[in-house]
């Protein structure tokens, strides 16, 4: 699938920069289609050597979290939640602590290192799986809260942002934040519903409804602020709730006497390990990318999508940023490199970025997920996961549009 859809940007670029020449009469195409190439590789670069810095340290403070006993605490404390939704594995079993770990890599924005965490917690569930060919339904809610990817930290995203020269990173945090929760309660409730899962026990709802109680009334306070005040409310949350997770990770290690350094090291080094294999994916896609905006097809797509919009009596500005939704579901890497060049050609804090970078924070590439993590145990009957993590993703999608219209104006 991921070999095609890159193939796919090549050869629509490669049409439409033979229409442009041949009829349109731009006999330079070729030399910018050339030039976006190798800009788009050095580009690449540059954002490597921030991404390495960006795993490195968050994989550094997860394993100090980890030997700190937080982990473990995560996983003893939602125990009784994962009992109801997932009652086919037994308590204690290590599947559910590889749940929580992958949730807390997730959490903090660590898409790219929760993705190993992920596989462990996969192959867990496949050993109490009954038919090893179809996916157990405890498979199948673990892989759609994973394609709804809940969000709480995207420090990646923080980092293209300051990579690309945005002034104040973390504006995007509470937007993202409100998008994924959206994606995550759309994805929980459709596989409940299928699978009949009884959202309405005394336990669940003991989780469910402070969570939405403080949801809701975090929602009321932000209905009340202007757009100016969002936008610094965000920031400063942002920051603040990037320091403070530092530091709480820090001073319980060292109450339960955890040698930080050495164990932050520990942790570092597999996060330099998870970078360095990105690189080559990095450059494929922006270079992919870089030749489908310099032929024209980019924006030729786009003006069709726009004036569709503009008929209908919408507003268009979010139309910049669809690319980059439309290709999540199967590329984080593609749309990880749409995000970038759209800050780029718009600037990073442009609408269109804003809401780019919204929709990456709140949503999962749902069919790479599908592949990697289905494919590692060798399902092959997905049953109800695609339906369920694609309705997720595509709320995940609207939400962010909208919420980034309350933000942003």
């Amino acid at each position: 699938m991921l070999n095609g859809l890159w193939l796919s940007f090549f050869l629509v670029a490669t049409v439409s920069a033979f229409a442009q020449w041949l009829v349109g009469g731009n006999a330079g195409i070729f030399a910018a289609i050339v030039e976006s190439i190798f800009a788009m590789a050095k580009l690449s670069v540059e954002v490597m050597v921030l991404l390495f810095g960006t795993l490195t340290l968050w994989l550094g403070f997860l394993r100090i979290a980890e030997k700190a006993g937080i982990v473990d605490w995560l996983g003893r404390a939602l125990g009784p939640l994962f009992k109801r939704l997932m009652p086919e594995v037994p308590p204690g079993h290590p599947a559910l602590g590889f749940i929580t770990l992958n949730f807390a890599a997730n959490g903090l924005g660590l898409d790219n290192a929760a993705t190993p965490i992920g596989l462990k917690a996969m192959r867990a569930l496949q050993e109490l799986n009954p038919s090893p060919t179809s996916a157990s339904n405890a498979q199948i809610l673990f892989l759609v809260l994973n394609a709804s990817s809940l969000t709480l930290l995207p420090v990646t995203i923080f980092m293209y942002r300051a990579q690309q020269g945005a002034p104040d990173p973390t504006l995007v945090f509470l937007p993202i934040l409100l998008a994924t929760s959206a994606s995550t309660l759309v994805g929980l409730f459709s596989v409940a519903i299928v699978q009949r899962l009884r959202l309405w026990d005394p336990v669940v709802l003991a989780y469910l409804i402070p969570g939405a109680l403080i949801l809701a009334g975090f929602m009321a306070l932000l209905a009340s602020l202007s757009a100016a005040a969002l936008a610094s409310l965000s920031s400063i949350l942002g920051n603040l709730t990037l320091f403070g997770l530092i530091m709480l990770f820090l001073v319980i290690g060292a109450l339960r006497k955890v040698k930080v350094y050495e164990a932050f090291v520990e942790g570092a080094k597999e996060g330099f390990d998870v970078a360095k294999n990105l690189l080559p994916y990095l450059v494929a896609m922006l270079c992919a990318v870089g030749v489908l905006r310099a032929s024209g097809a980019l924006d030729f797509g786009l003006d069709g999508i726009r004036h569709l919009v503009e008929w209908l009596g919408w507003d268009t500005r979010f139309v910049d940023a669809l690319p980059t939704a439309m290709v999540k579901p199967f590329s984080g890497s593609a749309a990880r490199a749409l995000l970038i060049e759209t800050m780029q050609t718009k600037g990073v804090d442009s609408f269109p970025a804003l809401v780019a970078a919204t929709v990456q924070g709140s949503t999962e590439t749902t069919f790479y997920v599908l592949a990697v993590y289905f494919g590692a145990v060798g399902i092959q009957r997905a049953r109800h996961a695609v339906s369920c993590a694609l309705l997720a993703e595509f709320s995940g999608v609207v939400a962010a549009i909208a919420v980034c219209y309350w933000f942003f104006g």
